[in-house]
This record gives structure tokens, C-alpha cells and sequence, in this order.
């Protein structure tokens, strides 16, 4: 009998650091991200969580031993990891506009998804009879509402979460749990930041492990 093949991480990083002006602002962290599982970062405010995950899509620099995406290395892998990569920022990236439909539209076209039901896709996130607004004319809890379609377009494998239960209301947070689970349990994968803290009662709870980011001793990093 042939062994069976060892599983390969979804995103894997060994000694990554971020960087902010040359400067490290947190000490090397490394781990291996399986699909089904979800990687909570924890750590001080400006201690770099959101500088990973903007790392991570190749908006800040990072420094690292080895960063790898299904396998395969960065920065060669980085357009695989671009396709199979959704990010979810506290900052809205919807068209403000644009009504509802059309930047679900757009996005799902951009990400080369299956045809959408929109009507059906806004009730199911809680935005029933909204789906012909602009952007504009809702509130800061509709518009996350309506961003967190952006996640399910084209069945990605790895999604990146800054702080995705901001200005969102207790059935708003739900919501987020039930979305993420769902990820997870299709082979998905999620890295996330939080100023919240899981507590027992949070469906995520039993899911997530923590990775601490703590702050660097200030160094300048050689750039060779």
C-alpha cells in the first residue's frame, strides 16, 4: 500500500516578520494553516496584526525564512494566492455609488464566480429589500453586511479577516460565526484579527487557536 500524501498547509510562514520605515514591529512568528482551521491574531494595538494580514495580500512589506501558499513558494505563488485569497477590511471596499446588486455584480464577475441570486443572497445575509440601495444611503452595519458577500464569490480557499465583527450588531456577529464555520467546514481556511475576545459562548470558540504577535525590540533590519 502506497502512504498517504502528508497534507500540505494552505498558507505556511516560517520566521515572518512585519515591517513598518526598515523597522520589525513584532517578533518572528511561524505556522502552518491547514484547510478547516481558522488563526486568530492577538496582540497590543499597532503591534502589527493588520500589517500581516496587508502583508500577506502584498500591500506591506514582510520579511520571512519561508512564506508559501498551497505549497508553493512566494513571491512565485503570489497570483494563485491572489485568486484563491479574499479580504475583508473594517474599511468598506464597496463602490459607495453603486447600489448593492451592482457591487455584487462587479466583484462576482471580477472573481469569476457562478451566477448570483442577489435577492436570495441579501436575505440570507440579513439585507432583504435593500439590494437596490446605493451603498451610500446604508448604515455602517449594512454596508459590512453587504461586503461579507464579497468572501463567497469563487470559492476561495483562504480568507483574511481584519477585525470582521466591527460595527456589526450582536445578529450581525452571528452571522459572521455562521459564515466563517461554513468556510471552514467546505476546506477553507481563515487568518483573522480581532480586538474582541472569543468567549465560550462564541461559535468560534472551539475552532480558533490564538497566535500572539508581540512587539519587537526596535532594530533596524538588514535589507540584504
Amino acid at each position: 500500500m502506497q502512504a498517504a500524501a502528508a497534507a500540505v498547509p494552505i498558507l505556511g510562514a516560517h520566521e515572518l516578520i512585519g515591517t513598518r520605515a526598515g523597522f520589525a514591529l513584532f517578533e518572528p512568528v511561524s505556522f502552518d494553516l491547514y484547510a478547516g482551521q481558522l488563526l486568530w491574531l492577538e496582540g497590543d494595538n499597532g503591534v502589527g496584526k493588520t500589517t500581516l494580514l496587508r502583508g500577506l495580500l502584498g500591500l506591506s512589506p514582510l520579511k520571512f525564512t519561508s512564506l508559501s501558499f498551497q505549497g508553493q513558494p512566494l513571491p512565485a505563488a503570489r497570483a494563485l494566492m491572489q485568486r484563491q485569497l479574499r479580504w475583508l477590511s473594517h474599511q468598506s471596499t464597496l463602490k459607495s455609488v453603486l447600489t448593492v446588486t451592482q457591487n455584487w455584480q462587479f466583484w462576482a464577475a471580477l472573481y469569476d464566480a457562478e451566477p448570483i441570486d442577489c435577492a436570495e443572497l441579501a436575505q440570507a445575509l440579513g439585507l432583504d429589500g435593500l439590494e437596490s440601495q446605493l451603498v451610500a444611503s446604508l448604515s455602517a452595519g449594512q454596508k459590512k453586511r453587504a461586503q461579507l458577500a464579497l468572501l463567497q464569490f469563487g470559492k476561495p480557499a483562504l480568507w483574511l479577516l481584519d477585525e470582521p465583527f466591527a460595527n456589526l450588531d450582536q445578529s450581525g456577529i452571528k452571522l459572521v460565526e455562521r459564515l466563517i464555520c461554513q468556510h471552514l467546514d467546505q476546506g477553507g481556511a481563515a487568518l483573522s484579527t480581532s480586538h474582541g475576545v472569543l468567549g465560550t459562548g462564541s461559535a468560534l470558540a472551539s475552532r480558533a487557536s490564538a497566535l500572539k504577535l508581540r512587539p519587537a525590540k526596535l532594530a533596524q533590519l538588514d535589507e540584504s
